[in-house]
């Protein structure tokens, strides 16, 4: 099971730190409006006015809000890696089940707290409802990076789509839970969790 490449490169990398925080306003503006007016009432040009940028800035990375929605969202992919390693170093001496813990309790820190992540989180969600694999392929890829020591097994395909299994499950239940909840039904995430453990179990223990 071959790794899923990584998403579609901005139109221009920024070089300069200018030109790298002029980016950062922009998904910052693009994150906050998806919280306020959605994704069909999202524009560019509203981005930009938000963003305190001309609309050139705009488009000198992103072809259109589909293109910025998945920059947020694989953004919003390389942030949770990030918190969710700094999870990891805490819970160091708790072994797989803390660490499968530490994935599950930073992805719904991020649902209910990161601007614009309810609707893209890590680009499965738009438009609206639709949901495709890859970005939970994705997912599941840099986590087998960041738990293959936390559970002592060399990544292979195996594991692969055990994380892979795992993650989709987690992705529906937890979609579940908020919808019955906007900020999450706990008894579903206890079952979530607990499905997690009983699943990854047969394979890391």
């Amino acid at each position: 099971m071959s790794p899923v490449p990584p998403a579609t490169p901005l139109r221009r990398a920024p070089v300069q730190r200018r030109s790298a925080e002029r980016l950062t306003r922009i998904l910052d503006a693009c994150a906050d409006l998806l919280d306020e007016v959605g994704y069909d009432a999202l524009s560019t040009r509203a981005v930009a006015l938000r963003a305190g940028v001309p609309i050139g800035s705009v488009y000198r990375f992103f072809g259109n809000k589909r293109a910025m929605a998945d920059a947020l969202a694989q953004r919003n992919l390389e942030r949770y890696a990030e918190r969710v390693t700094e999870r990891l170093e805490k819970t160091a001496d708790g072994g797989w089940r803390a660490a499968v813990d530490a994935v599950l309790d930073e992805y719904l820190e991020m649902k209910r707290t990161a601007p614009g992540f309810s609707l893209v989180d890590f680009g499965n969600q738009i438009p609206l409802g639709r949901r495709h694999t890859g970005p939970n392929h994705r997912v599941a890829d840099r986590l087998l990076d960041l738990l293959s020591g936390p559970v002592h097994r060399e990544p292979d395909d195996d594991l692969r789509r055990t994380f892979l299994i795992a993650v989709e499950t987690a992705d529906t239940l937890v979609q579940l839970a908020f919808r019955v909840d906007p900020r999450g039904d706990e008894k579903i995430i206890e079952e979530t969790r607990e499905l997690l453990r009983a699943y990854l179990g047969r394979v890391l223990d």
